[in-house]
């Protein structure tokens, strides 16, 4: 071919491609491009629930109580002044000023404490000789012992607190007044705490009513000591600063406060103190906490279904039954009194220092008291017909959840079932309050059966409902809206982790969530919290009094011994006085 034609036939062709190229067609499929990078996420807004109108909170009032993650119940100790010193020796009188605080109602129990344990944040505590034995159940309201400095440290920690320092402790147990004993100024008595001559161990932390602080705290005299915060010096009180004394700044022993079962009346006053070594444990040291600055920690995702009260059985007849004080006697060093009661009557006896056992003499209800040894004694004996006054049975009562809880009748267990926050046609649902925040309606939390909010809300009076303890309206504890719980909720506690999809803190292996609250033990036949028992009374009721006669005086084999650790390998019948450092008989 020649070289013209050739030139001619390439630029024919070039142009045919060019104009092609310029008429449209339909592209062919291409592979899709690989996955972007993802960028860094970014809270969501928060769209499931209206912004509301702020509202005006009174806050929490002195002595407002709140039910916190261990089954406590925690007390609110308003900030101020306070009177602080017994005026002799370690504890010169002075004016102190704290900072606001919650405090432990009761001192901790084996139960709280065990719970600890399953998280993995606690080690188990010593068991002492002598002391109610840890794990048995029937000794869940018992006040823990055998924990030393750190050991109390640790729990006080979990619960997202501290010990007490002991001024905190002090103005809980005295009040801003500086009152001798938690109860006033009445002196020590069996009515009021556990000391020596009483019940000679432990008791449940909430027993002793009539012996409650200006603020309602138990046992802040009696039962067990407990350990504070505070490094021990002791002339610190003299040189301690007037806001917020925090201790010495080093030491050798940490603060113990409070007394025990053990201690004699002259040790009950509440602003004596003690000191021990950290590493000291022993069967009458125990502890409670503070907590400052409480978090909305995320709820549990199951809690134990509870009996709020004693339920008064049907109204009767109230012939109120016969009662025959037999007399008093002595066996054996002790002194016995003994009463006639009729059948199908209940009785109870107001001190625990008397035991008392039921028999049957010539078809008659013999009821046997003995007292206690080597002095004269009185208590009251309470018969009730029981058609007509208050009984403890809670049998057939149906059990209560708090708001944010369902009642699961397969497990008995409360589950955590949050709500829609606005009303629906019915109105907001059992357990909840309706609140108009600027002409909007919306559900909030209320107190539940047992009077309290549902576990870390307070009722704030102003508002009218029950709110986080952080000072929040607004954190959705019982409202289902998922967004605002991650955002609101602070986590969970050690042992537990967060479910966003129920929006609750659910146990890891091995962990528990919390049991009873003091003063109430699990049912397992009802598969519920219920009450323990209460002091019997009503319109069918009858009281009558009986005295215990002085047997005989005691040998004092005490005296003689000159070491505190052989007085203590004597326990049973001596006891150690740090104050003047002798051996005595125990009363």
């Amino acid at each position: 071919m020649k070289p013209a034609l050739q030139r001619i036939i390439l630029i024919v062709v070039m142009l045919t491609v060019l104009l092609t190229a310029c008429i449209p067609a339909t592209p062919p499929p291409t592979a899709s491009p690989p996955p972007a990078t993802p960028e860094p996420a970014t809270e969501a807004p928060l769209t499931s629930t209206p912004t509301l109108v702020p509202v005006p909170l009174s806050g929490p009032q002195a002595g407002s109580a709140m039910k916190w993650m261990d089954s406590s119940t925690l007390i609110y100790i308003p900030a101020g002044e306070f009177v602080m010193g017994t005026g002799a020796g370690d504890a010169p009188v002075h004016g102190v000023s704290l900072d606001p605080f919650w405090i432990q109602e009761t001192e901790v129990t084996n139960g709280m404490y065990s719970q600890c344990v399953a998280a993995g944040a606690c080690n188990a505590p010593a068991q002492e000789l002598g002391a109610p034995v840890y794990s048995n159940p029937q000794y869940n309201s018992y006040p823990v012992v055998g924990v030393n400095w750190d050991q109390a440290g640790a729990y006080c920690a979990w619960i997202q607190g501290s010990l007490p320092t002991e001024a905190q402790w002090e103005k809980a147990a005295r009040g801003a007044t500086g009152r001798t004993y938690p109860w006033g100024e009445e002196g020590a008595a069996c009515d009021f705490l556990n000391f020596a001559g009483c019940v000679k161990h432990t008791t449940s932390v909430t027993d002793y009513d009539d012996g409650r602080s200006a603020y309602g705290l138990f046992d802040m005299a009696g039962n067990v000591f407990e350990w504070v915060q505070d490094w021990y010096g002791e002339g610190y009180y003299s040189n301690s600063p007037g806001t917020n004394p925090t201790g010495a700044e080093s030491g050798d022993t940490r603060v113990v406060r409070g007394s025990s079962f053990e201690s004699d009346p002259d040790q009950a006053a509440a602003g004596i103190r003690h000191f021990a070594g950290p590493g000291y444990h022993s069967a009458e040291l125990g502890l409670r906490c503070a907590v400052i600055q409480p978090k909305p920690l995320a709820p549990f995702c199951q809690l134990s279904a509870y009996i709020p009260s004693v339920s008064s059985l049907p109204q009767g007849t109230c012939e109120v039954p016969e009662v025959e004080l037999r007399g008093n006697y002595c066996s054996g060093g002790d002194g016995f009194v003994t009463f006639n009661i009729e059948a199908g009557s209940t009785y109870q006896v107001d001190r625990q220092d008397f035991d008392c056992v039921e028999t049957l003499v010539d078809s008659k209800r013999l009821i046997t008291c003995k007292g206690p040894r080597t002095v004269e004694a009185s208590m009251e004996l309470t018969v009730c017909n029981p058609t007509c006054s208050t009984s403890p049975d809670v049998t057939g009562t149906v059990p209560s959840c708090d708001a944010g809880y369902a009642l699961d009748p397969g497990t008995g267990a409360c589950v955590y079932s949050p709500i829609p926050g606005e009303p629906g046609a019915a109105g907001c649902p059992v357990g909840y309050m309706g609140i108009d925040r600027g002409g909007q309606k919306f559900c909030a939390p209320g107190p539940g059966g047992d009077g309290l909010c549902p576990l870390g809300l307070y009722y704030d009076s102003l508002y009218g409902a029950c709110i986080s303890a952080a000072g929040s309206a607004d954190i959705p504890y019982g409202i289902d809206n998922a967004d605002l719980a991650v955002q609101a909720f602070q986590g969970c506690a050690a042992g537990y982790e967060y479910e966003p999809t129920f929006q609750c803190c659910q146990a890891v292996a091995g962990g528990t969530y919390p049991g009873c609250t003091p003063g109430s033990t699990y049912d397992p036949l009802q598969e519920v919290c219920v009450p323990d028992t209460q002091r019997l009374s009503g319109p069918g009721c009858v009281s009558v009094q009986g005295t215990t006669l002085q047997c005989s005086d005691p040998i004092d084999v005490c005296s003689k011994i000159l070491t505190e650790a052989v007085c203590i390998r004597n326990s049973y019948a001596c006891q150690w006085d740090d104050n003047v450092g002798v051996c005595r008989l125990k009363k």
